[in-house]
């Protein structure tokens, strides 16, 4: 089949929004080699979200804990996870959360500026996610280095790159399992041990299905949340009338964030793959076929959100797909809803955040989303 488009074109890499943004309105069901058959309009992704029997979320070859799962399996491994992060789990999390990022927030101030991604924003969710899967601080440099590998790994399509990057992770994982596996009946004392205490259908979770638990939660997690920090700092340094309407009313926060993400995303597509025929806005998509859904456009379609590049409180939350729709909605995202809020709390009260005069942020390229580098001055608050 004739590509309709080029994922990795030049000018799609330099500029995704745009890119994506001029593709829901000229082809918004595109085909391409690289991602096969991408789905650009809010609605098309929503159909495909609620449609779980036309649509499957089982693409890997590999064992995908819980999101490439379906029903009704995938409700069973979902009863397990959800429980993690309960309120009361991210109560008890908080104040953990907050000291890394008094911290992270404090070195930045001595910095004066900082290149937000490589110094704040990537050792922010590193270290948040070890202290939530109480994992040691001596593999944060480890795991930072291989989250650029990884990057590289994907964006190459290399298959024997991405044989050793996700070689490298599980031997992350093993050697945390193992530690924990060597204390024997001794009570879960973290996320990780009690992971080897949990039970399915009558019998315990694999070592594969627990590992593919962690894999998910790590590697989705870190690449997300840094971009997210990095999308928020650079949206606030652009706004800063926007700095002290959040100052003075931190209430609006949460929403803020979500809007903000909204309007650039952190995360570019997931994959789906069909189970049948569909035809989908007048195309004709045949059974296992490959589907990627483009939360960025979604979130930017103006026949959802009217002036989608406006910042506006007013919006329907419900709508926004920052954290995906129906059974398969992320389910760490209190997680992730609490580490950005603390974040951005943080930065709001002790900093004013600005632009670097004549040094342009550079965005990322797929896979990645938001941005690969965002200079940024950072001084005390008035």
């Amino acid at each position: 089949m004739k590509p309709d488009w080029t994922p990795t074109a030049d000018d799609v890499l330099r500029d995704a929004r745009t890119a994506y943004d001029e593709m829901r309105e000229r082809c918004p069901i595109a085909y391409s080699e690289l991602m096969h058959w991408s789905l650009f309009r809010h609605e098309d992704v929503s159909r495909v979200l609620h449609d779980h029997a036309s649509f499957s979320n089982a693409v890997s070859a590999h064992v995908s804990v819980p999101h490439g799962i379906d029903p009704p399996e995938h409700g069973a491994y979902r009863r397990i996870i959800d429980p993690y992060f309960a309120p009361e789990r991210m109560t008890a999390f908080e104040p953990i959360c907050k000291e890394i990022v008094v911290e992270l927030v404090q070195a930045a101030l001595v910095r004066g500026e900082v290149e937000m991604m490589a110094d704040v924003a990537l050792p922010f969710a590193v270290r948040v996610q070890c202290a939530f899967l109480g994992w040691p601080g001596s593999l944060h440099e480890s795991l930072i280095r291989w989250t650029r590998k990884n990057h590289a790994a994907t964006l190459s399509r290399d298959s024997r790159m991405l044989a050793e990057v996700a070689r490298e992770f599980d031997d992350f994982i093993d050697a945390q399992l193992d530690a924990r596996a060597a204390a024997g009946g001794e009570p879960a004392a973290d996320v990780t041990a009690e992971l080897l205490r949990e039970r399915i259908h009558d019998r315990a979770l694999s070592r594969e299905e627990i590992t593919s638990i962690l894999r998910n939660w790590t590697a989705g997690e870190i690449g997300t949340i840094s971009a997210a920090v990095g999308i928020l700092a650079h949206y606030l340094a652009q706004h800063s009338g926007l700095q002290e309407r959040l100052r003075a009313q931190p209430d609006l926060l949460p929403a803020s964030i979500d809007e903000i993400l909204r309007i650039h995303g952190p995360l570019v597509a997931n994959r789906r793959v069909t189970t049948r025929a569909v035809d989908i806005g007048g195309r004709s998509i045949g059974a296992g076929e490959r589907i990627s859904l483009i939360w960025i456009s979604a979130n930017r379609d103006g026949r959802v959100f009217p002036d989608p590049d406006a910042f506006r409180l007013d919006r329907d939350a419900s709508a926004n797909l920052l954290y995906g729709a129906g059974i398969h909605v992320c389910p760490g995202a209190p997680l992730a809803r609490m580490e950005l809020r603390l974040f951005m709390e943080e930065l709001l009260r002790r900093t004013q955040i600005e632009l670097v005069a004549g040094m342009e942020p550079v965005n990322a390229t797929y896979p990645a989303g938001g941005f690969s580098s965002v200079p940024l001055s950072i001084r005390a608050a008035r």
